[in-house]
């Protein structure tokens, strides 16, 4: 390969949140989703020169920026925008905010599913509104949408809110077109508007699928939808803070840019190069990414299965969700493993106690060693009866 993945890269006494959560030198944190591999070449080289220009003043959206995304949108997935269309972000978690704040009624409901990113949860309520959770159905191998439950919760007279997201966090899922159209109809049939998470669109797993942008679907969707995206996750920019909406209706475009009056401003200048130089540029660095998680994942998976816990069947992400359920923990599992030295993120946190949720997104030397210790730590637990 190209580029060294497995390269391990000391990150202990950095500015990283995942590694100064705790300061014993025999932690292993691994639940925030960042990578621990080095970013691109060509996302360096490009920061870089921005760093020798000097100077780092506040940063409007260069027109080069602009039509990077423009670019990226209609490459990967032939959606055709237009730069009226974006709206700057410092972040995704902002967007999802925004949108919860755009209601113009405190009774308005937000509808979401769970497990879900624990900020679809903590939204509705820093605005005050009421919030209608939705649980997801755990198939055999996948979850699979609530249809009816769906329909049910969208057709209370308050709902007016869904908040989406696809590529799925925590389960791994890629909804195909099928899935898309048959929640679109649901949205039109009661009038809801949507948010739509898909800063994971970048890291889909399985060469047979594809992302399909909630905004393609219909012109009646896409009139109705804020769609939520970010190079930081699948470029692994996470600190560059720069994410961007699309938003193709003036109207829900005005409302989300009045909301956001006073709250969001200019964003890193950094952010803008890292950006462009990873939709135009990094392509080669990302193949090898994705390779290099399908390669984690299975790795993942076996030691799992052979524990005889569960995960779902992961279509995108680095992240992997993991029912603990089967095992008797002496406390919540993910302070069982945080006492034994092995950093997960907390379940109960995405709306579902028992399970974990495991970032494989690091060199090889870092998941064996992580996966060594998930598996002694579960291996001494006793089954529950008649598991």
């Amino acid at each position: 390969m190209k580029y060294d993945f497995d390269e391990v890269i000391d990150r202990r006494g950095t500015d990283s949140s995942k590694w100064n959560r705790n300061p014993d030198a025999a932690y292993l944190p691994m639940p925030v989703a960042d990578m621990d591999f080095r970013s691109a070449p060509e996302i360096l080289e490009a920061l870089h020169k921005r760093v020798d220009h000097g100077v780092f003043g506040y940063a409007d959206a260069p027109p080069w920026a602009v039509e990077a995304v423009q670019e990226k949108l209609q490459r990967d997935y032939g959606w055709e925008t237009e730069p009226k269309w974006f709206v700057w972000l410092p972040g995704l978690v902002v967007g999802l905010n925004l949108s919860c704040r755009m209601l113009p009624s405190p009774d308005d409901a937000v509808v979401t599913t769970t497990p879900i990113y624990p900020p679809f949860l903590s939204a509705p309520g820093f605005t005050g509104h009421p919030r209608v959770d939705v649980p997801l159905i755990q198939g055999a191998t996948r979850y699979e949408m609530p249809w009816d439950d769906l329909d049910t919760a969208f057709a209370k007279p308050a709902a007016k809110l869904f908040l989406h997201c696809n590529p799925h966090n925590p389960a791994g899922w890629v909804m195909q077109r099928a899935e898309q159209e048959r929640l679109a109809a649901l949205c039109l049939k009661h009038d809801m508007f949507i948010c739509s998470d898909e800063i994971h669109c970048d890291l889909v797993l399985e060469p047979e699928l594809q992302h399909i942008p909630m905004a393609m679907v219909s012109p009646e969707i896409a009139a109705r939808t804020i769609t939520l995206m970010s190079p930081s996750k699948g470029y692994n920019l996470a600190g560059l803070m720069w994410s961007f909406a699309v938003i193709p209706n003036q109207t829900l475009r005005k409302t989300f840019l009045r909301t956001a009056r006073g709250i969001v401003t200019e964003l890193n200048v950094f952010g803008y190069a890292g950006g462009e130089a990873a939709y135009r540029h990094a392509g080669d660095w990302h193949a090898e990414l994705i390779q290099v998680l399908r390669r984690n994942r299975g790795l993942v998976r076996d030691t799992v299965a052979d524990l005889g816990l569960w995960m779902p069947e992961t279509d995108a992400t680095y992240l992997a969700w993991i029912d603990c359920r089967s095992r008797q923990f002496p406390c919540e599992p993910s302070l069982h493993f945080e006492k034994n030295g092995l950093g997960l993120s907390h379940g109960s946190a995405f709306g579902a106690k028992g399970f974990v949720r495991l970032n494989y997104a690091c060199p090889l030397p870092t998941l064996q060693e992580g996966l060594r210790r998930f598996r002694e730590i579960v291996a001494d637990l006793p089954l529950f009866a008649g598991d």
